[in-house]
């Protein structure tokens, strides 16, 4: 870390440059990335350009690398110790539409009062994910200008595509895997628990997901002659399904659980103290009792604890009317959201024959697979982990939350495969940021005190 300024040096310059940070952030925003949609492909090399050039204002050697699909930003600059990080992010955005839902031009960035006291910057992306993107690239600026050097040396990753299926980075990682190499990686595409509470996100759920075909008679057939005698391909299907779970929510599938550890005593007092409550997280929806796993935290069933889910299942006649027919197939497509060291390969097997157990003789059953993921967790002891937590309950005045999500990253987990890092997820989002939907926003503390946040981990991180 450098020895010539103190982190209050480096929030004092965040601090003065505010209206700056925000005239670039705005900048950026103008330009509608959009990486799902061809015809703004030319805007999507035009705003890694941009993020390049500005990267390179503050010492970064950075250029936007060319890729089948959109470009990858890289920049690198040295810090004053030996140690580094790679930090990723994405300059894409999700499409705009149902344009008529907004209240402004979604690229023509605006400062808004929500409520007295509270601003926010309104945008397409001004939350995910370049507001959160410019958090970190300010307290870049803001250690440069302030110390002349980073604490420590920083790897910029921040791709085009991470609203597209982050098609080609994966194979980008391994093609440049040495220049990529470094001590952690930071990712800013996460939220906070609270607007006044910060997290960090411990761990990701892997992914399994299956489709099941049922099929029994060789065509469909008139209920009203084989009705009582002709296996019901919908039926079975239904049973095997309802089975999938025990009266206790437990997942009912052999070795299931295999790999999976219950958290540690402390982090799951930590979890106890946010009293999330059914009326809480159910209540928005129209719901009342929780269905997962009894005995469990509500905040452990969504975000610590492995589920399968029936994501839809038809067969047979389901147009208007009428249609007498018993169907010769019947179709389901069932999810798994893995945890710990649970085996995607090794569930789908165990899945697979307790299915089959569960089919006539005959009967026949076909499956559908789908690429599965592993689970992700940082581990609890992890220095660098240790001082993030510390960082950011300093900056905002409340002992940092380390969650788990129930949902997926999957290249956070090529990061430990193919770079051999642990990940520090942190993000400044709120629950009422309007991600994907019209109106997006990131409120404007997000943004000041994300910059201030960040500034805070880079110099602890070097110590």
């Amino acid at each position: 870390m450098p020895s010539n300024v103190s982190v209050d040096d480096v929030l004092a310059a965040v601090d003065a440059d505010l209206d700056q940070s925000l005239e670039r952030l705005f900048a950026f925003l103008r330009i509608p990335s959009i990486s799902t949609d061809s015809a703004y492909r030319g805007d999507c090399r035009r705003a890694a350009e941009w993020l390049a050039e500005d990267a390179a204002s503050i010492g970064f050697e950075a250029s936007a690398r060319a890729t089948p699909g959109h470009p990858v930003v890289v920049g690198k600059q040295a810090g004053a110790s030996s140690r580094s990080a790679l930090f990723y992010g994405h300059y894409d955005v999700q499409p705009v539409d149902p344009l008529n839902l907004w209240t402004h031009d979604p690229f023509d960035p605006k400062l808004i009062e929500i409520e007295k006291g509270r601003k926010a910057i309104a945008a397409r992306g001004a939350c995910d994910d370049k507001g959160q993107v410019m958090t970190f690239i300010e307290a870049c600026r803001a250690w440069k200008k302030a110390a002349g050097e980073l604490p420590v040396g920083v790897t910029l990753l921040v791709e085009g595509e991470e609203e597209s299926g982050s098609i080609n980075l994966p194979a980008f990682l391994k093609d440049n895997r040495k220049e990529l190499k470094t001590d952690v990686a930071l990712v800013c595409d996460t939220g906070m628990w609270d607007g006044r509470t910060p997290a960090i996100t411990t761990s990701l759920r892997g992914m399994l997901y299956e489709e099941v075909i049922i099929r029994a008679a060789n065509r469909d057939l008139h209920s009203g002659i084989y009705g009582g005698a002709a296996q019901n391909p919908i039926h079975i299907l239904s049973r095997i399904c309802g089975s999938l779970h025990d009266a206790k929510g437990k997942v009912r599938v052999p070795h299931f659980y295999d790999g999976v550890k219950n958290l540690p005593k402390s982090l799951l007092a930590d979890l106890a103290k946010l009293k999330l409550t059914e009326k809480q997280f159910l209540g928005p929806i129209g719901l009342k009792k929780s269905a997962g796993e009894k005995g469990r935290l509500l905040i452990e069933q969504v975000s610590t604890r492995p589920t399968c889910d029936v994501n839809g299942i038809w067969g047979g006649y389901t147009g208007e009317g009428t249609k007498t027919v018993i169907a010769g197939e019947a179709r389901a497509k069932i999810s798994f959201r893995l945890v710990g060291d649970q085996d995607p390969a090794a569930i789908q097997k165990n899945f697979r024959a307790f299915v089959k157990k569960q089919v006539p003789s005959d009967c026949s059953v076909e499956f559908i697979g789908y690429k599965g993921s592993r689970a992700v967790q940082l581990p609890y002891d992890s220095p660098d982990l240790l001082k993030t937590r510390a960082a950011l309950t300093k900056e905002w005045g409340k002992k940092a939350v380390m969650v788990g999500s129930g949902g997926s990253i999957p290249i956070v987990g090529d990061f430990k495969r193919t770079l051999g890092l642990d990940s520090l997820l942190v993000g400044f989002g709120l629950d009422d940021d309007r991600v994907h939907s019209p109106n997006e926003k990131y409120d404007l503390s997000s943004f000041h005190k994300g910059i201030r946040s960040w500034v805070r981990i880079l110099g602890a991180l070097a110590e």
